[in-house]
């Protein structure tokens, strides 16, 4: 048996070295291994995601079963297969807001339609409810097959920077849509959520007030605070809606002629990391998470008049804007609560109107 020197064995490691180096720098190998290694994850990811779907069904299922219909399958899969929403052209911008608000009306009809073809005979707020409910499964559907169209995309070009790109988002994901998941008990209950913050203040600030209708699923209060006339508008509750608070302060200051001295807009609003849930701030402008008609609706009319717009928001997360409201969520109401009367207070003159939005989802706030 011969004996191997030392000078072999550094030979032996330098040519390893050199075909190592070789295959690091002048073949696909790296690239495939980081193919196999985010592929695996994102794939974990997307049976979780599929898991969490299946689950949203099976309770949405039993939710529907209570109310009595007769193929609740049926009805979810339909619904999330046939409704979704084409956005206007927006290359030609001109009253791309008025034929935005337009699709949305129309869609928002048709949904309600569904609902009462195949489960009659709902309450208004159970009807919000349901609606409410059924869009949770159809998003988070829609990002399930999202995320499988580039996760398949990503393997059949064996482009492993794409599937990077889903690996390093899909912790943001799963947590948002999780967060989705649990939505659904509160609105299949009817708890009030963190979005509620807006209408809950109204519904503090107008007390024992009675509510008039004017505009589709929203009413507006009339109070006296300090000798100030105040206008509160607010989503009908108790169901799961926000209404049309943009619709709302256009007429109400239509038929005030005008004659507003400020409008303050209460609104939930995504905190950052930074930040405490509850904290409450203000501002100026239209508080209002709105994809466009609503709030440019609260925009013109009071540029029409030259009327100053407030915002008061209270600050929390996604999950705490869509889940049921927790404790500190509450004391930030509270908070802002006190915050629009100290602006009523002192920026509203004796004698003089305000109007105060409380806008978001009033689910379980009448």
């Amino acid at each position: 048996m011969s004996n191997v020197s030392s000078s072999d064995i550094w030979y032996m490691i330098l040519i390893a070295f050199f075909i190592l180096s070789f295959i690091l720098n002048f073949t696909d190998i790296p690239q495939r291994m980081q193919l196999w290694r985010f592929a695996s994850y994102v794939r974990r990811r997307l049976i979780q995601l599929d898991e969490i779907e299946n689950d949203i069904r099976r309770r949405l299922v039993s939710y529907l079963s209570k109310l009595n219909v007769a193929s609740p399958k049926d009805v979810i899969d339909n619904f999330i297969n046939n409704y979704f929403l084409i956005e206007p052209v927006s290359i030609e911008p001109t009253d791309i807001i008025r034929r935005l608000a337009h699709l949305i009306s129309v869609r928002d009809t048709s949904v309600k339609e569904y609902v009462d073809r195949y489960i009659p005979g709902l309450q208004k707020p159970e009807r919000h409810n349901v609606i409410v409910a059924l869009e949770i499964a159809s998003a988070i559907n829609s990002v399930n097959k999202v995320l499988k169209h580039y996760f398949k995309l990503g393997l059949k070009n064996n482009n492993w920077i794409l599937l990077m790109q889903l690996a390093l988002s899909m912790p943001e994901i799963l947590r948002i849509v999780n967060a989705y998941s649990r939505a659904l008990d509160a609105f299949s209950v009817g708890t009030p959520i963190g979005d509620g913050a807006g209408p809950l203040v109204v519904r503090y600030l107008v007390g024992s007030a009675e509510p008039k209708p004017i505009a589709e699923d929203t009413v507006y209060y009339e109070v006296a605070l300090n000798n100030r006339k105040v206008y509160a508008i607010k989503a009908e509750g108790p169901g799961a809606t926000v209404g049309k608070p943009g619709e709302a302060v256009d007429k109400l200051i239509g038929m005030l002629g005008g004659n507003v001295a400020r409008v303050i807009t209460v609104d939930a609003a995504l905190r950052l990391e930074s930040e405490d849930t509850g904290e409450v701030a203000e501002g100026v402008g239209a508080a209002i998470g709105d994809i466009g008609p609503e709030k440019i609706s609260i925009e013109r009319a009071v540029t029409k008049y030259g009327i100053p717009l407030d915002a008061v928001v209270v600050k929390m997360s996604i999950e705490e804007a869509i889940n049921t409201m927790t404790k500190e969520v509450y004391e930030g109401v509270l908070k802002a609560l006190e915050k629009v009367k100290e602006v009523i207070n002192s920026r509203v003159k004796e004698g003089e109107a305000v109007v105060v939005v409380g806008v978001g989802n009033t689910v379980g706030v009448l």
